[in-house]
């Protein structure tokens, strides 16, 4: 991927009920020349089990997707139809996912950059400018990026990428619970319920699992 000229910055707005995401921000980019706008997104960094992933959107000017936003607004069989036609339509799409050991090697944000890099790696165009969630720029880049506060509810690529992350790392955790099927994970997808607890506390925590995290890590459970 070839690096842009423009320098990195930040964006902080205030969430917006509405309107939905639009490309408001990608346009500023696609005036610039900028061809290859890809919104990033992450799902699962919260979790206590499995992988965090990111899902890397291309969008072209000319591409609409009705009922596109944040992907936890969204019913699962939303997401999954919604993610199909971005799979479909958009002009690149790419996940990358780094493993518990690896959030417990290197730290969730650290494994989250980890998963961002492959994401974009995984991109068959060479991106001119990343659109990131959140107020951190992605570590280990060359790329100029910009970081969106609450850019799901606003960038369309972006919320394009939170319902591929989510959808591809519920899939990921529906394999899981048949591997390890002792923890429910087809039901709360790794994070911290009730149920997930009570099943470490009475298992003990799996591969699968970050142990790095409290409360594993103070072992608060067995």
């Amino acid at each position: 991927m070839e690096p842009a000229g423009l320098g990195r910055r930040h964006v902080s707005c205030s969430r917006r009920e509405s309107p939905p995401p639009d490309t408001d921000h990608e346009a500023v980019l696609w005036r610039r020349g900028m061809r290859f706008v890809a919104g990033l997104d992450e799902a699962g960094r919260g979790a206590l089990a499995g992988p965090v992933m990111v899902g890397a959107v291309v969008l072209a000017p000319w591409m609409v997707v009705h009922g596109v936003q944040d992907s936890k607004r969204l019913s699962p069989q939303r997401r999954s139809d919604l993610f199909e036609t971005i799979s479909r339509q958009a002009l690149a799409v790419g996940v990358g996912s780094a493993s518990a050991q690896e959030v417990d090697r290197l730290n969730v944000w650290r494994a989250t950059c980890l998963a961002a890099r492959r994401a974009l790696r995984a991109l068959p165009v060479p991106v001119d400018h990343v659109l990131m969630d959140g107020s951190l720029e992605i570590s280990g880049i060359i790329l100029p990026q910009t970081a969106i506060v609450d850019g799901d509810a606003q960038s369309l690529s972006i919320a394009s990428a939170s319902i591929v992350a989510k959808v591809r790392r519920d899939r990921a955790m529906a394999l899981l619970a048949y591997a390890c099927p002792l923890y429910g994970f087809h039901r709360h997808k790794g994070y911290g319920t009730a149920d997930h607890l009570a099943r470490i506390r009475r298992f003990g925590p799996a591969s699968c699992h970050r142990v790095s995290f409290a409360p594993l890590a103070q072992q608060e459970l067995w």
